[in-house]
C-alpha cells in the first residue's frame, strides 16, 4: 500500500499525473543513470579512451529492465550508496571485461546531477505543455467573456465595473510570463554534470574539457563553466519557477472558490450529476476541485525553503542537501502537475453565470459607479468639491439603503450640474468598463506573437 499521497489509489491524480510519476520512478531514474553511464562510454570510446567493444556492451546493456532492482536496493542498504550498485549490476551483466569500463573517470554526483537534470528537462516538458493548454482555454474564455461585465472588487467590497472577459485575460497574462520564465530559465536549469570526485576533472585532466562537452551534448545538454556540486541554485530556481506557476494556479482556483459562493454565485467549477458537495447536505454544490487545487498549490510553495536551505553546501560536496533533493524534487513536480491538470479541467468545463454576474452589479443600488459621477461632477465643481460631495451622497445611500440616484437628485449641488438622465446614463455599469475589452484583445494578441517567434 502507498505510504505518500502521490502514490495513492485514491488520491494520486490530485496530487500527481501518471506521466509525471513515470518521470519519477525507480525504473525511469536507473534509466537516467543508465544513459549517462552509457553515453560517457560511447563519448570515451570516441576518443579512444576506452575500448570501442565496450563501449558497445555497455550501451546493449543499459537498460534498466535488465537490472534485479531488489538486489540493487539490499547492495543500496549494505553500502550506503546509490551509484556503486548500479555499477556493479551493470558490471555483471557485461559480457567478458566490457563491465570493467563502466564508470570511467566519473564520480557518483556526475551520474546523479545530470540525472535529476535530465528528470528536469522532461518534467519541466510536461508543465510547459500544461501551461500552453492552458493559456490557450483562458484565452478562449476571455474572447467568449470579453463584454461581459461583473463587479469589480478591492479589499472585497464592489469597486468598479469590470468585465468577465478582462478579469480571465489577467490569469492568461501571467501565464504567458511564466511559459517566458521557463524558456528564459532553460539554459540555466538544463546543465549536467561531469567534473570528477572535487570538480576538477583530475581523473581525465587531459581530456576532460572535451569529454565533458562530448558527454553533454550526447545527452542534448549544456555544459556548465565550472562544476556544481555545490553551487544549487539551478535546483532551487527550478523550484522557485514551479512555485511561482502553483502561487497563479491556486489564485485562480481561490478565485472561483470566491465566486462560486452562494452570495456571490458568478462561477461554478465544474458539475455533473452524481458529484456530491456532502455527505450529509445533499443540496450542497461544493467546489471541492478548486479547494483541492488550493492547498497541493500551498504545499509546492512549502517546499520552496527547502530547496533554498539546499543550497548551503559544505566544502566540495555535502550529500546531506543532496538527500534533501531527492526528497523535494520530485515532489514539487509531481503536485506542479496534479494542480495544472485539475486547474485545465476546471477552466474547460466551468460554468458562468452572466445574469448572476448582472444582477450583483445593482447589488449597491448604484454605488459602484460612484467615480463615474464624481468625475462629471467634477467638470463643474472641482475634483476635491465632487469627492466630497458623492462621498456624503455615498454614505447616506449605503446606511439608508437607498440609491445613489435619488439621494443625489436631492442635492440641489448636485442637481443643479446633473440632470436626472445624465445620473442615470453614468450609472449605467456597461458604459464604466473602460478599456477593459482592448485589454483581452491586448493579451490575446501578445501570446499570438509570443508563439510565432
Amino acid at each position: 500500500m502507498p505510504a505518500h499521497v502521490t502514490e495513492s489509489v485514491f488520491f494520486k491524480d490530485i496530487y500527481g499525473t501518471d506521466s509525471m510519476r513515470s518521470v519519477f520512478g525507480d525504473e525511469s531514474l536507473i534509466q537516467y543513470w543508465l544513459d549517462v553511464e552509457s553515453a560517457l562510454a560511447r563519448v570515451q570510446a570516441e576518443m579512444g579512451i576506452i575500448p570501442t567493444e565496450a563501449a558497445e556492451e555497455i550501451t546493449r546493456k543499459a537498460r534498466a529492465g535488465n537490472l534485479d532492482f531488489a538486489d540493487m536496493a539490499l547492495e543500496m542498504e549494505k553500502t550506503s550508496h546509490p551509484i556503486v550498485p548500479l555499477i556493479r549490476a551493470l558490471q555483471r551483466i557485461c559480457d567478458g571485461d566490457t563491465g570493467q569500463y563502466i564508470h570511467w573517470g566519473a564520480t557518483t554526483q556526475d551520474i546523479t546531477d545530470t540525472g535529476v537534470i535530465l528528470q528536469l528537462r522532461d518534467a519541466i516538458g510536461l508543465i510547459q505543455d500544461d501551461l500552453e493548454v492552458m493559456e490557450g482555454a483562458l484565452l478562449d474564455l476571455a474572447r467568449t467573456h470579453r463584454d461581459t461585465v461583473m463587479p469589480g472588487r478591492t479589499h472585497g467590497q464592489h469597486a468598479l465595473p469590470i468585465t468577465f472577459g478582462y478579469k480571465v485575460a489577467v490569469w492568461a497574462a501571467e501565464v504567458r510570463r511564466h511559459l517566458e520564465r521557463i524558456e528564459q530559465a532553460r539554459p540555466r536549469i538544463l546543465v549536467g554534470q561531469f567534473a570528477g570526485a572535487v570538480g576538477t576533472l583530475a581523473s581525465v585532466s587531459a581530456d576532460g574539457m572535451e569529454i565533458q562537452r562530448r558527454l553533454l551534448s550526447e545527452l542534448n545538454l549544456d555544459a556548465p563553466t565550472i562544476c556544481w556540486n555545490t553551487a544549487r541554485d539551478a535546483i532551487a530556481e527550478a523550484m522557485s519557477l514551479l512555485g511561482l506557476i502553483t502561487a497563479t494556479v491556486g489564485k485562480i482556483a481561490n478565485e472561483i472558490v470566491n465566486l462560486q459562493r452562494t452570495e456571490i454565485g458568478e462561477l461554478e467549477e465544474p458539475f455533473v450529476m452524481g458529484k456530491v458537495g456532502s455527505s450529509t447536505m445533499p443540496h450542497k454544490r461544493n467546489p471541492m476541485i478548486c479547494e483541492a487545487i488550493v492547498g497541493v498549490s500551498r504545499l509546492v510553495r512549502q517546499n520552496i525553503p527547502a530547496a533554498l536551505e539546499a543550497m548551503t553546501h559544505e566544502h566540495e560536496r555535502d550529500w546531506a542537501m543532496i538527500h534533501m533533493e531527492w526528497a523535494f524534487v520530485p515532489e514539487t513536480c509531481l503536485y506542479t502537475a496534479g494542480a495544472l491538470t485539475q486547474l485545465n479541467r476546471v477552466i474547460n468545463g466551468l460554468i458562468v453565470y452572466p445574469d448572476r454576474m448582472a444582477s450583483n452589479l445593482d447589488m449597491l443600488k448604484g454605488l459602484l459607479l460612484s467615480e463615474a459621477v464624481m468625475l462629471r461632477l467634477a467638470e463643474s465643481v472641482g475634483r476635491q468639491d465632487a469627492h466630497d460631495l458623492v462621498y456624503l451622497a455615498s454614505m447616506h445611500a449605503h446606511e439608508q439603503h437607498l440609491p445613489l440616484k435619488d439621494v443625489l437628485l436631492r442635492d440641489s449641488e448636485v442637481s443643479k450640474h446633473l440632470s436626472p438622465q445624465e445620473l442615470e446614463d453614468l450609472l449605467r455599469p456597461e458604459r464604466y468598463t473602460g478599456l477593459a475589452g482592448e485589454f483581452v484583445d491586448r493579451v490575446a494578441q501578445e501570446s499570438y506573437r509570443a508563439k510565432q517567434k
